[in-house]
């Protein structure tokens, strides 16, 4: 894995993106479809960064520039623009997951990472939560002191059996102490004192430490979900997370592992009459009563947990009513929302359909206040992407701190940030790339997906190529599928493929 880092011009500023490469981190063995980034995200504080892979592993990154390092007076000295340049360096990796075998559905389970969330700290040790498509794993990151003693001066080496002498590291003259001229008092089946014992006797004292990072699993959450999880994610009471399938929001407490309790169950009596199904869910950031959660129609569910234990009514729905007349064959597919955040302030929600990024106010429902447009000039040729099955995919969305700008990936390795201030113009399009001129990688062959029956797509045809709002060639095998921005400082954390970028304005 590779991480590299770029930056974008201020507020939509200046010329493209410069970009530097900062090393190779962590090699995993060429570029797999095991090792392709499935998950990303930033602790609270923004000094950790996790992601997961198709192969089932968790890599974290920790920062490691000027903020925390040297006296103010030296960083003031430094320019500002290095000052707040944020440096990431590989901290460890773990195997999360194993790919498993359900026997009873004769469903292969993959090992591939869906989502990943931290914890709370505690103690200095870090806490993270993943998961893949049927169980969730609560995992503990510490570092252990390991400490190096200085040897005795009685030599091991020397000891054969119970009756070999031990030699001392000082070839003095002996000092009288008592054992002189008596058998040897043996200490171990390997060592023994000699006649005359040691002229001096050497306690061991701690040379050095060295401190070495330990990851264990403390709790699995298994056998609660029938249908692929597709999110999880933390209460701000700090007890509490959800895990949601396609129609299933599950409750958990941290610290009970075999025990949840359904909050939202949209599963119909009869699965003829099922009409859209969960495809993301958040808690609010600070309100631990209340969540939101989208479906495949392109509708937002506010729900209060308070109301009642199962939550099949909602306090507040959002969706954009279609223009009459407008509707078509790929009308629903394309309004179907794959990713919801949370602004940090809790008053917005920030959702991504295939098209467009919409921004909600959660006191006013009847419709978006504000719509950003991320690559309209793909209509025209949905037909293809529905051939390719490339209009089935799932683009992440996030928001910065302050609530100014939005972000979402797309095509050709290309991401988008939007201003979202009122009347703002603000469009920057990037590509995640170490290379400042743009080239067309051939990606291994993907995957084919594992769908419930659900979300069924049709493969049909090859992959195609199309062209950008630019007319500059878009290759739809290379997405930017996933990006996390940091939660304090203008900085984005992208994946594309196996390499890990790092931007920041």
């Amino acid at each position: 894995m590779e991480v590299l880092a770029g930056v974008w011009g201020a507020h939509g500023r200046g010329g493209g993106p410069g970009r530097c490469f900062i090393g190779d981190i962590n090699q995993l063995g060429g570029s797999t479809s095991v090792d392709i980034i499935s998950a990303i995200e930033f602790d609270k504080s923004g000094d950790h960064l996790a992601t997961g892979d198709r192969g089932g592993r968790v890599v974290l990154f920790e920062r490691i520039d000027a903020r925390n390092h040297g006296s103010r007076k030296d960083q003031e000295r430094q320019d500002s623009s290095l000052s707040r340049h944020p440096e990431f360096r590989y901290k460890t990796e773990f195997q999360s997951h194993e790919p498993e075998f359900d026997y009873l559905k004769s469903l292969e389970i993959e090992e591939k990472i869906n989502k990943i969330r931290w914890c709370q700290t505690a103690n200095g040790s870090l806490f993270v939560l993943s998961t893949n498509d049927k169980t969730i794993k609560y995992w503990k990151v510490q570092e252990k002191k390991v400490k190096r003693i200085s040897e005795m001066n009685i030599d091991a080496s020397h000891a054969a059996g119970n009756c070999s002498s031990a030699s001392s590291s000082s070839l003095g003259p002996c000092l009288p102490n008592g054992c002189s001229g008596r058998t040897l008092n043996y200490l171990s089946n390997d060592l023994c004192i000699p006649p005359g014992g040691f002229p001096s006797l050497r306690l061991p004292v701690v040379t050095s430490q060295e401190t070495s990072l330990v990851s264990r699993c403390q709790r699995i959450y298994a056998h609660a979900h029938d249908y692929h999880i597709n999110s999880i994610s933390n209460n701000s009471d700090g007890e509490t997370f959800i895990s949601a399938d396609d129609l299933r929001i599950n409750l958990w407490n941290l610290e009970i592992s075999n025990q949840s309790f359904n909050i939202v169950d949209v599963k119909p009596a009869n699965m003829e009459d099922l009409t859209e199904v969960i495809t993301s869910a958040e808690f609010h950031p600070t309100h631990c009563n209340m969540l939101a959660y989208s479906s495949s129609k392109g509708s937002i569910r506010l729900i209060d947990l308070r109301q009642s234990a199962l939550c099949d009514s909602y306090s507040k729905l959002f969706e954009e009513h279609e223009a009459s007349g407008s509707r078509s064959f790929f009308t629903e597919i394309i309004a179907s929302i794959a990713d919801i955040k949370f602004g940090k302030d809790g008053r917005h929600i920030l959702s991504r359909d295939y098209m467009t990024l919409k921004l909600w106010d959660i006191n006013m429902d009847s419709g978006p206040v504000a719509t950003f447009q991320v690559h309209e000039h793909l209509r025209p040729k949905l037909c293809d992407l529905y051939e390719n099955d490339s209009i089935f995919d799932k683009f992440e969305c996030c928001l910065s701190g302050d609530g100014l700008r939005v972000a979402t990936g797309s095509y050709s390795n290309l991401f988008r940030v939007f201003g979202c201030l009122p009347g703002s113009k603000e469009t920057t399009t990037l590509e995640a790339s170490k290379n400042p001129m743009r080239q067309q990688v051939q990606n291994p062959t993907r995957p084919s997906r594992c769908l419930s029956s659900l979300t069924r797509a049709v493969r049909r045809g090859a992959e195609n190529q199309g062209v950008d709002a630019n007319g500059n060639s878009l290759d739809f095998t290379i997405k930017l599928l996933h990006l996390a921005w940091h939660p304090t400082e203008n900085s984005i954390a992208c994946a594309a493929a196996n390499s890990l970028y790092m931007y920041y304005a």
